[in-house]
């Protein structure tokens, strides 16, 4: 496909050439309006600026999108660091977005980041994502997309995961072990990957040890931990039941804090009451009181990882037939939050 220009862009629209190129930088003398319909529609048509000397040849701009729900969760602060080790390395440039869990922040997100010359991306997607189509188009057209923990199924492209089955596993089996039976699970979105994954290996557990799987037990939080009152809901609602579980298994870095968050601000003993285990890449569980068990996910690596796949796509003169799924293992660190008194 031939590569438009911001003449074309004027034609199509029929708009002035610097109207068009003031309009993709978003200059405050062209109208919001006038702003979306030459966006929308250079997006639509793949252009993509050549805004360094060095892409006059290479058609590169050396840099990578980055587009993660929350820079500040621990998880993906650790993905970052993995990113920029390899990237820097490279001598590529990193541009780092996110997303909020929004599905309509992802989306122009990308497309800004595609407008700024972006070589490709690296992604985890939101809780809320559901419309692939646009990923779609870009994957058609040959542009590099990595998606980095939460994945997209039915999408031909590269991934980063860690194996969220058997980290999930390891961690119900030693609550099983520890003597608990009534075991529930926090989670995300019942659309995302990783809740899925992690909900296999919390079944898997359950199953090879003849407890029953109660639906009432397990919570999904929309928003991915980003709502304290949604977690805070999900807690209470468990916490009252006839039948409260005796042990919690939290899926995310957000939910884990937040979840022992509310139970300690209900006076709920850990592990007394209720045994907590979850998903985190916190740097010091033990500064807990009582210190955290965690699921630590191999986050510097998996960033570390995505890039050197994109690094790949961007140095190959053919597109792929090939799409690699790389699942990184996960480590189960037992403190004292779910150990039996």
């Amino acid at each position: 496909m031939d590569q438009i220009t911001i003449k074309d862009i004027a034609r199509a629209l029929n708009l002035s050439n610097s109207t068009v190129s003031r309009a993709l930088k978003g200059s405050y003398q062209i109208s919001e309006a006038t702003q979306k319909l030459v966006k929308d529609y250079a997006v639509k048509h793949h252009y993509r600026p050549n805004v360094l000397a060095q892409s006059l040849k290479s058609r590169r701009s050396k840099s990578i999108g980055v587009i993660f729900p929350s820079v500040s969760n621990n998880f993906f602060g650790e993905v970052t660091n993995g990113i920029e080790a390899v990237a820097s390395t490279s001598h590529y440039q990193v541009v780092i977005v996110q997303t909020n869990e929004s599905a309509e922040k992802e989306l122009d997100n990308i497309k800004q980041l595609i407008l700024r010359s972006v070589d490709g991306l690296l992604i985890s997607c939101t809780t809320q994502t559901t419309d692939t189509a646009f990923f779609q188009e870009l994957l058609n057209d040959g542009f590099p997309i990595i998606f980095i923990d939460r994945t997209i199924g039915n999408l031909a492209a590269h991934c980063v995961v860690a194996d969220n089955v058997d980290g999930a596993y390891q961690a119900t089996l030693h609550l099983i072990e520890q003597g608990y039976q009534r075991i529930a699970q926090i989670t995300s979105s019942p659309n995302v990957s990783i809740t899925i994954q992690r909900l296999q290996g919390y079944f898997k557990a359950l199953n090879q040890n003849n407890l029953t799987v109660e639906d009432d037990y397990i919570k999904y939080c929309q928003h991915g931990g980003m709502d304290d009152a949604e977690v805070e809901r999900a807690v209470t609602e468990l916490m009252q039941m006839p039948n409260p579980p005796d042990a919690i298994l939290t899926a995310s870095d957000r939910i884990t804090i937040k979840c022992f968050s509310v139970l300690l601000k209900k006076g709920i003993d850990i592990p007394g009451q209720v045994a907590l285990a979850g998903f985190s890449n916190f740097s010091a569980p033990e500064l807990f009181n009582p210190s955290l068990t965690t699921v630590k996910q191999p986050a510097f690596e998996m960033g570390k990882a995505a890039v050197e796949l994109m690094l790949g796509l961007l140095e190959s003169k053919h597109p792929p037939t090939e799409f690699v799924k790389k699942v990184l293992p996960t480590e189960l660190l037992i403190k004292s939050s779910s150990l039996k008194k």
